[in-house]
């Protein structure tokens, strides 16, 4: 499927061109160094458009509607000149409901795409947290991040405070399955899960994150699906050399870098589907810690020497931590229903020339 996206290089933008590309799709990214004639030619040749592009931050009153009005117009007006019928999936603010520029612009682009797009999905996202969102620019998140993790004060005028909260990668999921229905409505939808969290409870995970990263334990105890996704953000603005982000996949699941330090080891989050096994190997001096935050999990650990054998069933409704033992081969298998997601912490940077990893069934007959 070819997926025009415009604002391609914002934000979500980055993280939406990324998931499309993994799960084989063509993008056609647009952005502000692309020409209308660009445009035109994307649209014509597209199979959906995920409008992204828009003003939050401008100058003057007026820049927010013409980039969030105007330009909205012109993509629903190119399509419809050319007598097209894909999908538009509209990237909304729930300030649309608000009485400021900035909420009735988008409110605007709204009623436009809805009232003149032929098929088409409007969406009004919270505040979107996720790696990459810019600092100091409209995300108390990503501020916080990025302070904490740099030692720097941060400002709570009211700790009590509720923000409504979308995580980036969910949106670009949603997006993903909205696009590849390719059927649109006349509704405004939201993105959930939703995750409220008061600026002091924000606060006060983050400089926590900080003090568990900074320890012998290295990896925090996370409680629910918002802390593991607040976890994994703050991780992007730690700044220890050898910090990257690395995504694998394949028929058995994800394993994403989120994290590299030589001072602190790696953190990856590891995604197994339901009845897969993964791993399969031992170390002889890299220390492991797992610590499965969603989903269920066998992990299995042999002595290589003696056959010792130990087993450690895990879930993310009541988590624990479980250290890999040097020489004891191991393997981590999927027993729910759903995906699970393991959080791994290791002593060392993986480096091709020092491994330290060696290929060893658990069980003979490799399960």
């Amino acid at each position: 499927m070819k997926v025009l996206v415009t604002g391609s290089e914002g934000f979500i933008g980055r993280h939406m061109c990324l998931l499309l590309k993994r799960k084989g799709h063509e993008v056609l990214p647009f952005d502000l160094g692309n020409t209308e004639n660009e445009l035109k030619e994307a649209i014509s040749s597209c199979d959906a458009i995920i409008h992204l592009a828009g003003i939050n931050r401008p100058l003057n009153v007026d820049e927010f509607y013409d980039g969030n009005v105007n330009f909205t117009k012109k993509v629903v007006d190119l399509q419809r000149n050319l007598n097209l019928n894909a999908l538009i999936i509209l990237s909304s603010s729930i300030q649309a409901s608000l009485d400021n520029d900035y909420g009735k612009s988008k409110k605007m682009a709204e009623d436009y795409v809805l009232t003149n797009a032929s098929n088409c999905l409007v969406y009004r996202l919270s505040n979107v947290f996720g790696r990459g969102c810019k600092p100091n620019y409209n995300s108390v998140c990503a501020t916080f991040c990025h302070n904490i993790a740099h030692d720097l004060p941060i400002q709570i005028r009211d700790k009590d405070y509720v923000v409504h909260f979308n995580y980036v990668e969910d949106i670009c999921n949603e997006f993903l399955l909205a696009l590849e229905k390719g059927i649109g409505d006349k509704e405004i939808h939201s993105v959930y899960p939703i995750h409220d969290c008061s600026l002091g409870r924000l606060g006060e995970l983050l400089y926590y994150f900080k003090e568990e990263v900074e320890s012998p334990r290295h990896l925090p105890a996370l409680h629910g699906e918002f802390e593991f996704k607040l976890f994994k953000t703050f991780l992007g603005y730690l700044t220890e050399e050898g910090h990257s982000y690395n995504y694998f996949e394949d028929e058995r699941g994800t394993f994403v870098e989120l994290y590299k330090s030589q001072k602190y080891g790696q953190i990856s989050d590891n995604l197994t589907f339901p009845g897969i096994t993964k791993g399969g190997h031992y170390h002889t001096y890299k220390e492991e810690i797992f610590y499965t935050v969603a989903g269920r999990s066998l992990i299995k650990e042999r002595n290589i020497e003696t056959n010792e054998m130990l087993e450690y069933e895990v879930d993310g409704e009541h988590p624990r931590f479980v250290k890999m033992i040097p020489n004891y081969t191991h393997n981590i298998k999927n027993i729910g229903e759903e995906n699970s997601h393991t959080l791994m912490w290791i002593s060392k940077i993986y480096d091709p020339n020092t491994h330290d990893t060696y290929k060893m069934e658990v069980e003979e007959n490799g399960k």
